[in-house]
């Protein structure tokens, strides 16, 4: 197993937040496209496409196997923890933003027939599959070449 440098743990918190950041930066653009106007606090909210936790668990992942090799215990951890962390997104986070969603709308019927105090719920917590495999995808995408660009190290 290859042993991280400075300049190697370096490259890979530059890389992971550049994931980050430009997954939360598309899910500001994708609401754009679709309504003509922007919300800022997409890009620090969760849930939407692209999955940024996909996107910085993969290309932390993917940094990991460059950087001390595709056989080490590190990489090999790392994937473990991506596959936990993206499984949870899709999952067990989902279905609370599901159920936050149908708890704001029994607020809301009750609140009808009388005021009742409430503080809305947020609703966009998880990630559908698809929005977990584009991040995925995005930040593997982002790591491969950006250690391309960097010459592999």
């Amino acid at each position: 197993m290859k042993r991280l440098d400075q300049r190697g743990t370096f490259k890979i918190l530059y890389v992971t937040s550049l994931a980050w950041a430009v997954a939360q930066g598309l899910k500001v653009l994708i609401y754009y496209v679709r309504n003509r106007k922007f919300n800022f606090r997409l890009f620090v909210g969760t849930g939407g496409m692209p999955s940024s936790h996909s996107a910085y668990v993969c290309s932390l992942a993917t940094a990991l196997g460059i950087e001390t090799g595709w056989d080490s215990p590190v990489f090999l951890l790392s994937v473990g923890m991506a596959i936990v962390i993206m499984t949870d997104a899709a999952g067990v986070r989902r279905a609370a933003g599901q159920q936050a969603k149908i708890l704001n709308e029994i607020m809301e019927d009750l609140n009808r027939s009388k005021p009742v105090p409430q503080q809305r719920l947020k609703e966009l917590l998880g990630h559908t599959p698809v929005q977990v495999i584009v991040g995925a995808f995005l930040g593997i995408a982002i790591a491969a070449v950006f250690y391309a660009l960097a010459g592999l190290k």
